[in-house]
């Protein structure tokens, strides 16, 4: 899923000679030496995140035998192809809520560009080069190895990592990009980045016990992938892996983030397997390190998981892209880089299938913008806030739907809901004050996260199955696959879970930390 940070410092890649897809790491296989992961009494889970996995096509590289490796995890686990996304479904937004098990209300990250309205300034964490470019490069660096973690995670929410640390069990991170924990860790920054950015040498960061982030920090310093996208990449990850196993040093969680398949999908769209198939030989030098792969199951549990899904988006641009600046041509739209000025009146900020659209003078209504929006076919429904609670429209429905947390109907989550108006703009139906979700699953809370993940006054808009918004030098996809959407084309994601037959109460990304504590205090 997402352009990862645009595998951090996105325009280096180039300057650095990217090698090009995931090659399998010349490991020896059936290695032998002392696993003990049977000998303890509590189990150690891997959580395995494969950037934008998909059922439809992990099911395809699995029957055309290009995906063993999966193949072995699922037959001998469970599987579900229903797992719910965080919203919007951006990798920061979505690995936020994975880590801290909340949504972007309680968490702060919004999405993968959005304007941070105490600062004036239009927040990065990496969504196209053109983008990055102009919204300063050295921001955008500052933002992804430390602000991230640091400062714009909320400090009222806890890590996975910092919760087990307190328990007494020891994590590891594996290019994961949020990662917080309770250890002081030093990001070494390579001198033509640092300088390139204008960055310090090192970076003080708060971390797990393990921390292992590409070219920045690394366990095994014989790992050599960092030329392919700087470490950030699946031969770098499995490497690391493996030198936890061989040298007996695996924590009681790590979570392992494989990012190359996403960039595969947005450029060929959802049903190619490639990134599936290179990002299961690395799974395979994992496996191979043990005895046997049936070893692999002795007292771990394996999680692998997507992030997100990608839709197609429509190959004709002029059809496909919806280009807010033409919508709101009479507005003052702040251009990317500059300060906010006193003629500016709104700033967009467009994570593809889905938009924050921030209005700065008092004098526009939010309802105003919002109807001019509701004009436009290819847009799904415009959201936002007000004293009454949230307000969404649709060019496809007459009225209104208002929602708040707290009231009379309850969902299939056991949250309880204050609803009014027309329940067909989110596809909802609602029997004896029971609420079920339709095209846009766990639709109440998700979109009031987003709603409250951030002040200032914005609206929030979901563009139809097909379509991507842009804005100014934003990325966009057509013709391949693209995602942000609250959407199920963007947010149903499979699931393989091996090692345990513990059941999750609630299929949602945002359930998945309490559950894998569960496991291993167990």
């Amino acid at each position: 899923m997402i352009k990862r940070l645009v595998v951090i410092f996105s325009f280096l890649i180039f300057a650095i000679g990217c090698t090009g897809s995931s090659q399998v790491s010349p490991l020896d296989t059936k290695r032998s030496f002392p696993l003990q992961t049977g000998s303890g009494s509590n189990p150690k889970v891997i959580l395995l995140v494969i950037d934008s996995l998909m059922d439809k096509s992990l099911n395809k590289a699995i029957e055309d035998g290009k995906a063993p490796a999966l193949e072995f995890l699922k037959k001998n686990g469970q599987y579900s192809t229903e797992l719910v996304s965080s919203y919007p479904t951006m990798s920061v937004t979505i690995d936020s809520s994975l880590i801290t098990g909340t949504y972007p209300d309680q968490h702060k990250i919004p999405g993968l560009v959005w304007f941070d309205d105490k600062e004036r300034r239009i927040i990065t964490y990496g969504n196209g080069l053109f983008e990055i470019l102009k919204l300063g490069v050295s921001d955008f660096a500052k933002n992804g190895l430390y602000e991230y973690n640091n400062k714009d995670l909320s400090s009222n929410v806890k890590t996975i990592h910092e919760d087990l640390d307190d328990a007494g069990f020891k994590t590891a991170s594996i290019n994961a990009l949020i990662y917080r924990g309770n250890h002081p860790h030093t990001l070494k920054v390579p001198g033509f980045i640092s300088a390139a950015a204008k960055l310090p040498d090192e970076i003080q960061t708060m971390g797990p016990e393990t921390l292992s982030l590409g070219v920045f920090s690394r366990e095994n310093q014989e790992n050599h992938h960092i030329v392919n996208r700087i470490g950030l990449n699946d031969s770098f990850a499995a490497e690391e892996l493996i030198y936890l196993l061989k040298t007996n040093t695996l924590p009681s969680f790590t979570i392992l983030y494989l990012p190359e398949n996403d960039f595969t999908v947005h450029r060929k769209g959802p049903s190619t397997i490639k990134g599936i198939e290179d990002a299961d030989k690395q799974l395979q030098n994992v496996l191979n390190s043990f005895p046997d792969w049936n070893d692999a199951l002795d007292n771990l549990v394996w999680v692998v998981m997507g992030d997100s899904n990608q839709s197609i988006v429509k190959s004709n641009k002029k059809e496909a892209l919806i280009d807010l600046r033409k919508e709101l041509s009479e507005y003052n739209i702040l251009e990317l880089g500059e300060a906010v000025r006193p003629k500016d009146e709104i700033v967009i900020t467009a994570n593809e299938r889905m938009a924050y659209l921030y209005i700065l003078k008092e004098d526009i209504q939010l309802r105003q913008m919002a109807e001019k929006l509701q004009k436009e076919s290819r847009i799904s429904w415009i959201a936002w806030k007000d004293n009454e609670g949230i307000n969404v429209i649709s060019p496809d429905h007459q009225g209104e739907l208002i929602f708040q947390p707290g009231g009379p109907y309850k969902d299939q989550y056991h949250q309880t809901w204050s609803v009014k108006g027309n329940i067909d703009i989110l596809d909802m139906k609602v029997k004896e004050n029971t609420i079920s979700f339709g095209n846009y699953p766990d639709a109440l809370a998700r979109l009031y996260g987003a709603a409250e993940s951030q002040k200032g006054r914005f609206l929030i808009t979901d563009a139809k199955p097909g379509y991507e918004f842009i804005g100014e030098s934003s990325p966009e996809h057509s013709g391949g696959g693209a995602h942000g959407s609250m959407h199920k084309a963007d947010s149903m994601v499979p699931l393989i879970v091996s090692g345990t037959d513990k059941s999750i109460e609630n299929l949602r990304i945002v359930d998945l930390k309490d559950w894998i504590i569960e496991v291993i205090q167990r």
